[in-house]
């Protein structure tokens, strides 16, 4: 048998309930159920704020759109994954709103049985990838990314953030650190049966980018506010700026995400380029990491390698491993692979 799909029910929606134009009022009118079911504290907070602007959902509306970063129809990486029983999922759970009406959701993969000694998990926020622009949490790939984690003995969120075009750096990083804030809440740890002291990050891709990121923002201590315990990333580009990516011959391809996602007319001037790069924010403080790439993908591998000198140098404890090939991202997260990331977050998080 496999785990259940665990969905809150949805509160009636009013007759004359605005539809924002361009979008498909059949997902629209049910994520505003799920703003509702999720959200008098919120709407509250919104409405005391002056907040007026028309809630909208984060996930692309164009088709094909909400797909992985995962282009091949081969079965490799995550999709040689089997989701086992004892898992429940618990979607579209509301965990913000942003000012420009961005209405912010994430999903719950739990283990059902016991927890270990304490009763408490550890969980892992996990971070879809898809050049900042497109992708979805609860696409089929990152869905078995959430269901694997699980699977491990995480409690695993599954996070929505807002994506180019509609909202630029840093958008989704503050997005995320809004997760990281709402997951360590006293009532949301409770819920979910987490230890606030033991959150991580795992993401691929523009989603490796972030988890690195969180991992590097801010300093001091682990256990508060949006900073995490432990990163996981793969393929993630770690430094934006323009001597990596143009004199680093970089892919044009990849240089042109990155000026659409940071909003600039040219990476030689491109001052918000070091904040969106985690290489460029560490500090001492930051928590331990662990770089999966392949030799030959998308990303170059110097990325790879010079984050983790940078971690080195740091004092940082850092894992790299490298494959050979040119799959990418959760393309390469097949049994092996899952064996060493799931052997770092144990590490780093406990069981």
């Amino acid at each position: 048998m496999r785990g259940t799909i665990l969905i809150s029910p949805a509160p009636t929606i009013h007759p004359g309930a605005a539809v924002r134009p361009g979008r498909r009022p059949s997902r629209r009118i049910r994520l505003l159920a799920i703003a509702c079911a999720g959200g008098i504290a919120v709407a509250a907070t919104v409405l005391l704020g002056g907040f007026h602007t028309e809630l909208h959902p984060v996930t692309p509306d164009e088709p094909g759109a909400t797909r992985s970063e995962l282009v091949t129809t081969e079965v490799v990486g995550i999709r040689t994954f089997s989701r086992p029983d004892g898992i429940s999922v618990a979607t579209d759970v509301v965990y913000g709103t942003q000012s420009d009406g961005a209405l912010l959701t994430l999903d719950v993969c739990s283990p059902t049985g016991d927890a270990e000694a304490g009763g408490l998990r550890p969980a892992v926020v996990s971070i879809h990838g898809g050049s900042w622009a497109r992708g979805d949490k609860g696409n089929s790939d990152w869905r078995a990314v959430c269901t694997w984690l699980a699977s491990e003995g995480f409690v695993a969120y599954s996070v929505n953030y807002r994506l180019v075009p509609d909202a630029l750096f840093p958008a989704a990083i503050d997005d995320l650190g809004l997760a990281v804030e709402w997951i360590r809440q006293a009532e949301n740890a409770a819920q979910y049966g987490i230890d606030p002291d033991r959150i991580g990050a795992f993401g691929g891709s523009a989603g490796g980018n972030l988890a690195a990121l969180l991992g590097a923002r801010g300093s001091g201590s682990l256990t508060e506010g949006a900073r995490v315990a432990a990163v996981a990333e793969l393929s993630g580009p770690t430094d934006l700026g323009h001597e990596a990516l143009v004199v680093g011959n970089a892919p044009a391809g990849l240089q042109r995400i990155v000026q659409s996602y940071l909003g600039c007319d040219s990476l030689a001037d491109c001052p918000q380029a070091g904040a969106a790069s985690p290489l460029r924010e560490l500090d001492p403080s930051d928590p331990p990491v662990f770089i999966g790439a392949a030799a030959e993908e998308f990303i170059p591998l110097a990325q790879s390698i010079g984050y983790a000198s940078r971690l080195d140098r740091l004092g940082i404890p850092n894992e790299l491993v490298t494959v050979p090939g040119t799959l990418h991202s959760i393309g390469i997260l097949d049994a092996a692979m899952r064996v060493k990331v799931a052997a770092f977050l144990h590490r780093h998080l406990g069981t």
